[in-house]
């Protein structure tokens, strides 16, 4: 597989991440976003937005590192495939990790393998995390402003029809922070759930492809 094609993986992110900021770019077109936080007294869209731009921008590192690590596969499967593995370069982890292998000859790379496949999925485990932090806190705003729907109508004592209008806007208030920070929560969760499954799936063809890369250079050894 070509080193182009291992270097794909971070100009898909570029992409994704160009297509979700188009996308943010129409919703204040359309006065969206603007009402979101116009529309949130209690600021919990703020801190959904803060926390899915940071984790954007941890994704797009990993992006960029995964991206790295293939294209080191490719280049070792390119060095394997001219028989040039006496001089296999150790600068990078898929390089050092099969020189580990080498010395170890007689081991079972099964283990070691496991270990770094673990060792690459860890990282993503964040992002999953936060992603679930966006969706609870978008519920957390929604409970939010039920109360502030509901604290106005606890507090009046008696039945003013002048008081009306008074209610229904302090209602409404609260309804607009209960749905936008849902709204903010589920669009932001649901996007980093998609721009981590792009990781996975990646960083799981990579390891497929580093098992029976290690694998075949046992067997060819063996012979």
């Amino acid at each position: 597989m070509s080193d182009t094609h291992d270097g794909n993986l971070i100009f898909r992110a570029l992409i994704i991440l160009f297509l979700i900021a188009f996308g943010f770019y129409l919703g204040n077109e359309v006065g969206l976003l603007g009402r979101i936080f116009t529309g949130d007294r209690s600021y919990i869209s703020y801190v959904i937005l803060a926390i899915y731009l940071g984790a954007t921008l941890h994704w797009l590192w990993l992006a960029q590192s995964l991206s790295r690590e293939r294209r080191s596969m490719a280049a070792l499967e390119s060095e394997l495939n001219e028989n040039e593995s006496g001089g296999l370069p150790e600068r990078d982890r898929v390089g050092r990790l099969f020189a580990s292998l080498r010395k170890n000859a007689d081991h079972n790379p099964a283990v070691l393998l496991e270990t770094f496949g673990d060792e690459l999925a860890n990282r993503h485990a964040l992002g999953h995390f936060l992603s679930d932090v966006l969706l609870k806190l978008g519920l957390v705003g929604t409970v939010i402003g039920f109360i502030l729907m509901l604290l106005p109508v606890g507090q009046m004592a008696s039945f003013d029809p002048k008081l009306m209008q008074q209610l229904l806007a302090s209602m409404s208030t609260g309804m607009s922070v209960a749905l936008y920070t849902t709204l903010a929560g589920l669009i932001t969760s649901t996007l980093l759930k998609a721009q981590y499954y792009l990781l996975d799936a990646s960083l799981a063809e990579f390891m497929n492809r580093l098992i029976v890369l290690v694998d075949l250079h046992r067997d060819s050894d063996a012979t």
